[in-house]
Order: C-alpha cells, then structure tokens, then sequence
C-alpha cells in the first residue's frame, strides 16, 4: 500500500488535510471515508479500514473535517451540514486530480453525513456506514448537560473524548433543521449498515431505524463485542474485508488485461512493521523483502541480494528452458541453485591482475545447475555456454545506468 498526504479547500475556505491510501498498481475504485464526531482521520479504526480497502485495490480518501485533526478553521464555525459540504468538497477534488468516489464510507456522525452527501454524487455505486445514527441530532446525548447553556447563552465548552470544544447554537439549530431520514429514503444506491448490538455510544436502534428508512438493495452487517470506535483492530480489518467483499457487487468490473512485452515497474514500499521490512509489486505479483535478523531485520521476505539472486536463477532457468526446447534435447527438469557472496579481488583467481593489485571488493555469484544425469559432455558444456547468455547475466556482467528522482509529495 502506498499513501499520500494531500489538503483541499473545504466549504468554509479551510485548508483540510487528508491522506490517499492506494493499491499497489491501478485502483478499481475510489472510495471516500468521513470519521466520526470530533475524531479524525487517523483513528486506529479509520486508518485500518482504509489499508484494508487499499489491499483489495481500492484506493480510499480520509481527511479532516474543518477544525479538526491537521485541517484548518474553526471547529466552533461547524455544523451538520458543512461537514457535509467538506465531503462534497472532497469528492470534487477526487473527480478532478484522480477519480469520483464509487464508495462513500462514513462512521458514526460521518455515517449520517454520507448518507445525505452520497444521493448528490452520482458517480456513487455503493454507501456504507459504521455505527451511524438515524438522526444527526442524537449526537447531542454526547453533551446534553451543556444543551440549555448553549440555547440560553449562544455557546458552551464541552468535552468530548478527553478534548474541549466550543459548541455554538446555530450548531444546534442546524441540527434540528436536518432530516436524514428522508435523504435515505430519497438514496437510490445500494447500502450497507455496520452497528454493534452493544454500541453504548449510538445505539443498535439506529440501525434499524437506518435500514427500514432505505429502499431496496440494502444489507446489514452485525458487529459483534465490537465498541462504537472499532478500538480493537480485528474488528475494524473485518469490516473492510466485508466492505471489499460487498462492494464487488456493485463496483465496475476489472477488465482482463492483454499481457505485452513491456516490462512492468517494481514498486517497493516500506510497511513500517519492522526496520527493513518492504512490499515488492510487479504488476500483481507480491512478494516481501527484508533482512536477516542477524542484520536487524526481520528475515520476512527475500534480502536485495537474495532477489538478485534469484533473477540470475531464473532468468538462467528460463533461457536454458527456450533453447533445449528449440534443440529437441530432453535434459529433464532444470535447476539452478545461485548463491552470492563479497570476495577481495586479490582473491579471485579468474580476475586480471590489475583487479587483483586494486584492492577492490567483489561480487560473486555461485551458480550450479542441475539437469538430469547421462547427458552426453557436448551438451553439458554448451549448457554451460547458454546459461551466461542470459540477459540477467549480461546485465551484472555489463554496464549499467541508474537514474533517480526523488518524489516529495507522498
């Protein structure tokens, strides 16, 4: 999974900060992500779900409503509906600079935003939501000792998960002038409902309440033991697996690719699990790349010189393969067996003596191939022959060219 940090101007001219978690390769979808009341997009929860999404192949956008996490503004300014307005600002900025969200993902009050955000994008296929209330105005339970304050006075401090907010009335009278309800009944798009029966935040109610409101398909999901904030992370990979999974449904079809001869980019990206750990993608193939543990790695996955290795084996294998075929000669199965190691010159015995007199340190690659035994010697030494005519084998013997570009916005 690759991720790129990235801002937009929200409705109020705020900068918003938010982060692009993408596939490897091509996405089939995009989806957009709306978190919870005073959360952010770096929830535990919202940050799983999207690298889930992104390890099914759909890239998913997350960002701060106005005031929160990294954006700008201010929190007090906000309400409902420029929550909603930031996420109809946030799937123009898709449509532009990548592509308009297929899916519309939000969790808690995010949910009850996606829900009337998602019926004016119509690019939209599918709408999920996390725990959501039927009603933007039940996150009022969330401070309701501060309610009259706020009606009596224009506004009031309240705490919310450990932090201070200034909540003002015409954030209540927003509220009151909202009706979700009537947005999920107008949807006309596929939805599917997460809520846990022992949310003790937004009650299982809601869902019921969410799922007899909306027409036809819809599906519900029960998340059982789950709390409203997916705070263990099993439960936040299980639903962006069942999302993964229902989205199939209703997303567009990937279409077969036609195979050419052109050599596909590896792309490597550190996991963050471990010191040295990588994921290596070459189209759709994946593999892991680390160290061994006596280097301060893992040992997870190949070392570079294990996969240099293993590009020499294979390309040696493959060419012996065409000719032998094109020959008609029956040697069996092939194998190569490659191993690498680091040798002064002066003790190579095939290196020329000037080599030898530099002091140098040097590659060797070991490489023994195996083919089934009572081959007559020509053929044995013109296998020989072969194997350093692959183009691996050219290439560490040749002269190579490195450039690079360092990329600053991820």
């Amino acid at each position: 999974m690759r991720s790129r940090k990235l801002e937009f101007d929200g409705e109020n001219g705020a900068k918003l900060a938010a982060r692009l978690d993408l596939p490897q390769g091509k996405p089939r979808a995009f989806a957009l992500f709306a978190h919870c009341f005073t959360c952010s997009k770096d929830l535990n929860a919202t940050r799983r779900i999207a690298v889930g999404l992104a390890e099914k192949g759909i890239a998913v956008l997350r960002f701060d409503f106005t005031g929160l996490g990294s954006s700008e503004g201010e929190f007090a300014s906000t309400n409902f509906s420029s929550n909603v307005a930031d996420l109809l600002r946030a799937c123009e900025m898709l449509r532009k600079d990548f592509e308009a969200p297929s899916l519309m993902i939000g969790h808690s009050l995010g949910g009850a935003a996606v829900l009337v955000a998602a019926g004016q994008v119509p690019e939209v296929r599918g709408v999920v939501t996390i725990g959501a209330p039927a009603d933007a105005s039940h996150v009022l339970h969330s401070f309701a000792a501060k309610v009259e304050t706020i009606e009596t006075e224009g506004k009031a401090e309240v705490h919310l998960a450990g932090r201070a907010f200034t909540i003002e009335k015409q954030f209540l009278d927003d509220l009151s002038a909202t009706s979700v309800k009537q947005h999920i009944s107008a949807l006309k798009k596929p939805l599917l409902v997460f809520h846990s029966p022992i949310d003790q935040i937004v009650g299982i109610e809601n869902a019921a309440e969410i799922f007899m409101a909306a027409k036809h398909p819809k599906s519900f999901i029960s998340l059982d033991h789950a709390d409203h904030l997916l705070s263990k992370d099993e439960d936040a990979r299980f639903v962006a697996a069942a999302i993964a999974a229902w989205s199939e449904r209703y997303l567009p079809q990937i279409e077969n690719e036609t195979e050419t001869e052109q050599h596909q980019a590896a792309i490597i990206s550190e996991t963050g699990a471990s010191k040295f750990q990588n994921t290596v993608m070459v189209g759709k193939h994946h593999l892991m790349a680390d160290e061994p543990v006596s280097f301060g790695g893992a040992n997870s996955g190949l070392s570079p010189y294990d996969f240099l290795s293993a590009g020499l084996g294979a390309c040696t294998n493959m060419t012996l393969r065409m000719y032998v075929e094109r020959k008609k000669w029956d040697v069996g199965l092939i194998e190569v067996e490659v191993s690498h190691e680091k040798i002064h010159a002066a003790d190579c015995l095939e290196c020329s003596q000037e080599l030898k007199d530099s002091n140098a340190r040097i590659d060797i690659f070991h490489r023994k191939i195996s083919v089934k035994a009572g081959l007559d010697r020509e053929i044995v030494d013109r296998l020989a022959e072969i194997a350093d005519k692959c183009p691996v084998h050219k290439t560490l013997h040749g002269q190579s060219r490195i450039t690079t570009t360092v990329v600053t916005d991820l």
